[in-house]
């Protein structure tokens, strides 16, 4: 019988201790939690439009070194037209992919006001 009782004790104190271990592990939505959800979003996204700048800017450069820009044109965003050595027209974008243009997607640059 005392072996019984001792092992239902222990039994009930085992999974007692599982549930606590459980309930510990749930994310708290105090008002701190709140503030390091939000914290964490936006370091996440300042990190991604920083790496999207800093690929951007590598693009360009190796654009503007490899390949010659188009003078009196612009791409529609309004941003450089590049060409390449098998003579294909592109611009970069925000994000530092290399768009490709048809001829009709290419306009005049207008000319600077004196």
């Amino acid at each position: 019988m005392k072996r019984k009782l001792v092992m239902g004790l222990l039994t009930l104190a085992l999974f007692g201790g599982a549930a606590l271990t459980v309930n510990a592990q749930e994310k708290k939505k105090t008002e701190v939690g709140k503030a390091l959800d939000q914290t964490g979003k936006a370091i996440g996204k300042g990190a991604k439009s920083v790496g999207n700048k800093t690929a951007e800017v590598a693009v360009k450069g190796s654009s503007k070194v490899a390949d010659k820009t188009w003078k009196g044109k612009m791409a529609p965003d309004g941003s450089n037209v590049y060409i390449n050595a098998k003579n294909e027209k592109y611009y970069v974008n925000s994000k530092g992919a290399k768009i490709w243009l048809k001829a009709s997607q290419i306009k005049n640059r207008p000319e600077p006001k004196k």
